[in-house]
């Protein structure tokens, strides 16, 4: 009589298999799920840069602007602008905790993350040269 079914070797061959694929996977699928992220804080920073402008054309200084409020992964604080100068920096919550973005009146972009820190633009993705 001859039986059917898998051997104790094939299974723990094929578990092996999923747990070297499982190692790769869940780091990059991290990483991806944080670049993702991440826009949430740039794009924020990008659009309260152009509202600043805006705010500077009306009155003619920076100062009374009001900043933006927290997001899901991100909290802003614009410091105190002055009369021609301001400085927005977003610190992440949570997962994005340590990653720190800034933008200033002239546009210079720098940022401080888990993956490297860059003072001429921000660092979005792993493994992004300065």
């Amino acid at each position: 009589m001859k039986e059917k079914g898998f051997t104790l070797i094939e299974l723990m061959i094929v578990v092996a298999i999923i747990a070297i694929l499982a190692a790769v996977a869940v780091p990059a699928y991290t990483d991806y799920v944080k670049r993702g992220q991440i826009q949430d804080g740039t794009t924020t920073l990008a659009s309260t840069r152009v509202r600043m402008e805006q705010f500077f054309q009306d009155s003619h200084t920076y100062n009374g602007f009001t900043c933006p409020g927290a997001t899901k992964y991100f909290t802003y604080d614009c410091g105190t602008p002055g009369a021609t100068t301001y400085t927005i920096t977003a610190n992440g919550q949570g997962s994005l905790n340590g990653f720190t973005y800034t933008i200033d009146q002239g546009g210079n972009q720098t940022s401080t993350t888990g993956w490297g820190n860059c003072t001429t633009r921000w660092v979005l993705k792993k493994g992004d040269a300065c």
